[in-house]
Formats: structure tokens, sequence, C-alpha cells
């Protein structure tokens, strides 16, 4: 039986729907869904720039983004077709960049990256619903959102290292700071799953519910941030994001800063 939330989508007119991500808005909340299930929702460079037209395309109104997957796992990681010499068509195959110039391939990797930095835009707030396996650039994906929450079946892992390569899809910043790099380091290196419980006890998940409770979960989540006023929460989160770039005292100056702005815009005299 299909999720309440999933019904709910199904209802709705897709706002993108190819490449395996489909963007529905309904209100305040925009919902990007991995679509294919079969291949484990495996990621390939079309289905990087659907992500990034997705945040190209979020009505204004969108103040809360959630990040979900249809099938058992929410995403494979990627697609191992891309290690191989044909590649995906129409793309140049992984082993064509290698042999391009060092500059060709910084860009192409930024622009694979660009599919994976909107989710911590300061004007909404991105939730990762996580089941399954999160594997490779499917751990990525979840880091690259603000919050997540995961299924109880949930298995995290960070292959690349394994494969001879480096996480690139920006995941080593929040996996850094959500576990600290000791426990990054090991991840990464190791490539061995993290269950629901550890990703919770270290911080890297946010609450870890039964797999059937996964879409109400978030959905109350979802809730109970657009219940804060949406100028509090643009704030909140930009102080909270440069915490780590600031001392102690410039930290305070911020929060000043920045509760000085909330009391004029609640009295009336913001700019």
């Amino acid at each position: 039986m299909a999720s309440p939330e999933h019904e709910l989508e199904s209802e709705l007119d897709p706002v993108l729907d190819k490449d395996g991500v489909r963007l529905t808005v309904d209100d305040a909340i925009a919902t990007v869904t991995l679509t294919h299930p079969a291949k484990r929702n495996a990621q390939s460079p079309a289905l990087w720039r659907a992500l990034t037209e997705a945040g190209r395309l979020l009505p204004g109104s969108v103040r809360v983004v959630v990040l979900r997957a249809e099938g058992k796992s929410f995403s494979a990681g990627l697609d191992r077709q891309a290690f191989t010499p044909e590649g995906f068509d129409g793309e140049p195959s992984f082993l064509d960049l290698a042999r391009g110039g060092d500059a060709e391939l910084d860009a192409t990797i930024a622009e694979y990256q660009e599919a994976f930095t909107w989710w911590r835009r300061s004007d909404i707030v991105s939730v990762a619903a996580v089941q399954g396996h999160a594997i490779g650039a499917g751990f990525q994906l979840a880091l690259a959102c603000d919050l997540r929450v995961v299924a109880d079946d949930v298995q995290f892992a960070m292959r690349e290292t394994s494969l001879g390569l480096v996480p690139d899809l920006t995941g080593t910043h929040p996996l850094v700071g959500l576990v600290g790099q000791a426990r990054a380091l090991e991840i990464c290196l190791t490539g061995r799953f993290v269950t629901a419980e550890e990703s919770v006890a270290t911080g890297l998940a946010n609450l870890a519910v039964p797999r059937d409770d996964l879409d109400d979960a978030v959905r109350d989540l979802a809730s109970a941030v657009l219940a804060a006023p949406r100028s509090a929460v643009i704030e909140t989160k930009a102080l909270l994001q440069g915490a780590r770039d600031r001392t102690y005292e410039q930290q305070r100056t911020a929060e000043r800063q920045s509760q000085a702005r909330r009391l004029r815009d609640l009295a009336g005299l913001g700019e």
C-alpha cells in the first residue's frame, strides 16, 4: 500500500519529472523523489543535472524540501556503468574525462557537485528521508540535506576510497562536521555500513523510525519547521551555518547582530 505522502504526491502535477527525479510542490513543501527503484536509484550525470534543475525550479513559496526515494533503497550510489569504457549514452565516460585537461575535469566535477549544493540554501530547510542502502553518492546526497530522518533498516556507506577514488560530491565537509574527523576517516577508509542506531548516536541522523513510519515522521518534522516564522528560520539557519568558521567572540557578535535584525523586524522597523 502506498504511503499517505506518496498518495498525496501522486495527486500533484510534477514540476519536473525526468531522468529519475520528480519534483512536486504543495504550497510551502516541495518533494524531490528519486524514481528508479528497479536500479536502486543509482545515480548518473543525467540524474545530477535533473537534481540541479529541481533546485532552480523551486517556487519562492517553498520553505521545506523533502528528499525521498522510491523502493527499498534510497540510493545505491553511482551507476557502475560510469566505470565502463562506453559510459552513459551521450555522456563522456569517466575514462574520457580522465584523459582530458585539468581545467576540463575540474569544471565537470564542479557541475556534478551542483546537484548536491543547493539543499543548504538559507531560504529553505531540506530533510532527507532515507531507507535501505545509501551508498557512496547516495550517502553524500543524504549528507547534502540539513536534516536526516532514517528508517531502522538504513545502511550508510562511503565506498569511494575502496574503489580507488575519494568522496567528491560535497559529502566530506558535512560528514566531518557531524561525526568528527576520526570517525569520518574510519567510515571512508573502511567503507563499512553505518546503521540507524549509530547514525542517531553520532549525530549523523536526527531521528530513526520503523520503515513504515518514515513518511509520517518526515511530515511531522516538516510541519514543526513550518510552525516557526520564516524570517526567524532563515536567520537561525544562517547563524548556525557560520558558527564553525567563527571564533566564540565572533559568534557572539553574529548572535547580537542577528537578534537586532529580528527585533527590528518584529517592531516593524526593519529595512
